[in-house]
């Protein structure tokens, strides 16, 4: 079977001006690597490239075909773990989650079905977005191995941890927001579930396509509480739900969306925005903490 030469694969230059990449050489390189990457691969797996390429912070697709069947080509950079991926991906099976129809980890490489790229769930209104991520967490709770991470063992982490980011960090949010979230995370840490948790529910990357009308693309398993990630939709979408009302509003539409007990939804929600909070002010970022200090005010 032919294939276009690596020529036809061109690297978006929005891709290269991605933030990771300013200061990592290696991911540079693999940049400029990923037309001869892709051209190996396909020859390897018998792909047409068709030329069409999406993109995100991180991974690169390719669009392509193999005895009529319309695939995607996703190359990951050095030092993502495309293991981890594959694992999680060949757990869930297409339930809820891209299907996997091949991989090879050496050249960080993955052959999915190929779902419309073309619109994610982040142009939805946040009612409809809260309401696919609830459900989703109910399709994806299926039984995961005890080796995986559990959302506890991250809870007691946080517990553990917070105070002395929060000094280091010059005390970015008030005492009664810290202390009130470190309580929450020891609670959390006292127990969780067994169910599989997908602890990255960007609403960037639900595509449509699929068995259902939308699919996840790039979860990061865990072990745990579905509750774990439903306070990234808040921060995520906080130009459109600002005030307090609405920000409860949207809680209450997750929570009922995703059938999880609400105090917990609530534990969670706030140890999630401190840790988001401390991770973007050690990393320069300015708007999305007062997001999360806005957040845990709310739920406070």
């Amino acid at each position: 079977m032919s294939h276009p030469s690596a020529e036809r694969v061109i690297v978006p230059q929005s891709f290269r001006e991605q933030p990771r990449w300013w200061l990592d050489e290696d991911g540079r390189r693999w940049l400029d690597d990923i037309p001869r990457l892709a051209d190996l691969v396909a020859a390897r797996w018998g792909l047409t490239l068709t030329g069409e390429v999406w993109h995100g912070s991180n991974a690169i697709v390719i669009a392509a075909e193999r005895g009529g069947h319309r695939l995607a080509l996703r190359l990951s950079p050095p030092g993502d773990d495309v293991e981890a991926e594959v694992g999680a991906l060949r757990l869930w099976s297409g339930r809820g989650t891209v299907a996997l129809e091949d991989w090879n980890v050496d050249l960080r490489a993955l052959l999915l079905e190929r779902l419309d790229g073309s619109r994610t769930l982040a142009e939805e209104s946040v009612d409809s977005a809260a309401d696919v991520i609830g459900a989703m967490t109910r399709r994806l709770a299926v039984p995961v191995p005890s080796s995986v991470r559990s959302t506890s063992s991250i809870a007691h982490a946080h517990a553990v941890s917070f105070e002395t980011e929060w000094e280091r960090l010059g005390r970015p949010a008030p005492r009664t927001i810290l202390d009130t979230a470190v309580r929450r995370a020891e609670r959390l840490a006292g127990s969780g579930g067994a169910f599989a948790v997908n602890g990255d529910l960007h609403d960037g990357q639900f595509l449509r396509g699929g068995v259902t009308e939308w699919t996840v693309v790039d979860p990061l398993l865990l072990r745990g509480d579905p509750e774990y990630d439903l306070a990234r939709l808040l921060w995520s979408r906080f130009d459109e739900s600002t005030d307090v009302a609405t920000i409860r509003a949207t809680i209450d539409r997750l929570v009922d969306a995703a059938g999880v007990p609400a105090p917990r939804a609530h534990d969670w929600i706030a140890v999630r925005s401190m840790s988001y909070l401390l991770w973007g002010v050690e990393h320069g970022l300015t708007i999305d903490p007062p997001r999360c200090l806005h957040i845990l005010e709310t739920v406070a």
